[in-house]
Formats: C-alpha cells, structure tokens, sequence
C-alpha cells in the first residue's frame, strides 16, 4: 500500500511511504532526531487525558487501518500457565531488532500474590496487542503507524516524526520512543521473519513454549491449535482491558490476567524496568 501524507512539524513536505526496517533505518543513520523535538516521555502517565481528543480525522487513518487483503489473521496465544518468567523471549526480541538498554518490545509482568505459606508469582508476558481497531494508528499525526498483512501494526520509519502521540494512546503501554532516533518502537511480529516463513524471534525462544503465533483464519495453525486444547481442557481465554474496545489479537490461559491486569503500563506510558524491582512485585493491599 503506498500513499503520501503530510507530518505536522514537517512544514508540509510530502514523504513517500515505502516499507521500512528499523535495524536498517538506525544503522544507516542516528541524526533523525534533530527533525523534531518529542514532548512526550515514555515512562509515567502524567495526566488523565481523553484519548479521543487525540485521534486525527477518521479520512486520514482509514485506509491505513486496513491491513492488505492476504487471507490472513495473525494473533497471539499466550498460556501463562507455562510461563516461568526466564526473559528468554525479551532478550531474543532486543537481539532481533536492536532495542536499546532500558527499552523494552516485550516484557514480562511479575506480581507475587498470596500471604506465606500460600504464595504465588504470577507472570505475564506482554507486547502490543495488535489491535483491529488500534488507538495508535488513529492518534498518529504522520501517517506512520498503519497495518502490514495478516493485521500486523507497524511503524514505517521513513515517516515517524517523534509526536509520542501513540504512546499517549495505547492503552497497553507497548511502545516506547527510541532514545536515539526519537521515534515511535513496538512489536511488529518480526515482519523481516513471518515473510520469510519464520515465526517471530520470541516464538522459538521460549523453554516453556508459552508463546504461540499464527493465522487465527487457519483451523490448523500452531496458535488454532494450541487455543483450542486450552479451550477443550475448560481454561477460559480471556483478552486485556476489553472496555477500551480495541479488538486485541492477542488471548491469554491461566490467572496471571486477572491477577497481574492492574501493573500493566496505561496509556503514557512504556514497558520499564523499575518492573523488575522486588519492591513491585508485592500483592496490591
């Protein structure tokens, strides 16, 4: 899909979408950031917002929010059940697409809950959630964010101005703005992989094979199959944060939603790495 649009900051230069790499966009240049200056920071919600109000006109987002006509629906399965919180998936996913110390694509959430001798840690792996009706994508200014096949949401680095607008919106916290090319970062399921039929670098990864990925349309994909024997053993699938109304593509098995929903980062703010302090694992009182 190419088009042309218009980025507020840009005194009205048109820039030609074309598909674009971030391991190849950063490693070709890290001067991107004097185009503009980022309000926003990517930790710590400041003020409750409406994120409405920061939606751009519905004619500028639409086409965007179309993801190529593929035959494809690619989502998520996650069974917190298996998962034992090693990292192993954050730090193939920081290896895979160069993702700067204190930056995170992904991140497991812990939360400890119960009173001793009944006590639990609960793990939650988190990226974005691809949304079918994704904040981010009507949010941004530049016409950067927009969807490849199969729904996958991604940011087209030839593009992203550095409003922060998108993290101002998601209302799971899954992205972050590079440090030094002051431009919006998030999971883009490793696209330079699935085209290639791979899956993405996390899949692989992970010991407990906690994670599955895959065409949802496909009866007979790993993820298909894998939500199916959770749904046949009676474990209910449950999605995040569904009164936001974005339509995740991404199901979770097992408690770790319910109990560890309230630590996952809001709207304004980023996966960070204050979530691995042992002082922040304790139960809510």
């Amino acid at each position: 899909m190419a088009y042309q649009t218009i980025c507020p900051g840009h005194k009205g230069e048109r820039v030609s979408k074309q598909p674009s790499n971030r391991r190849e966009f950063l490693k070709q240049s890290t001067l991107v950031a004097a185009a503009g200056s980022v309000a926003a920071g990517t930790t710590g919600a400041n003020e409750a917002t409406n994120e409405i109000d920061k939606f751009q006109p519905e004619e500028f987002w639409q086409e965007r929010m179309q993801a190529p006509d593929d035959g494809q629906k690619l989502g998520w399965f996650v069974d917190t059940r298996r998962c034992f919180g090693c990292h192993g998936c954050e730090v193939s996913c920081k290896a895979e697409n160069d993702v700067p110390l204190g930056n995170f694509i992904r991140q497991t959430i812990y939360k400890d809950v119960g009173e001793y001798p009944q006590v639990a840690r609960m793990f939650l792996p988190m990226a974005c959630q691809h949304c079918e009706d994704a904040p981010c994508i009507k949010a941004c200014p530049c016409g950067a964010l927009h969807k490849e096949a199969g729904g996958t949401v991604a940011v087209d680095y030839n593009i992203c101005c550095g409003h922060a607008t998108c993290v101002e919106v998601c209302p799971y916290g899954a992205i972050y703005m590079d440090p030094v090319a002051k431009q919006a970062v998030k999971c883009h399921n490793c696209y330079h992989r699935t085209e290639n039929g791979m899956e993405p670098a996390c899949v692989p990864t992970c010991p407990s094979e906690a994670l599955y990925f895959g065409d949802l349309n496909d009866p007979q994909s790993t993820v298909s199959r894998a939500m199916a024997a959770a749904q046949a053993d009676d474990v209910e699938l449950v999605q995040l944060r569904d009164e936001k109304q974005t339509k995740p593509r991404m199901w979770f098995a097992g408690p770790a939603p319910v109990e560890v929903e309230d630590d996952i980062p809001h709207e304004g703010e980023s996966y960070s790495g204050q979530a691995y302090s042992i002082y922040n694992w304790k139960q809510s009182k």
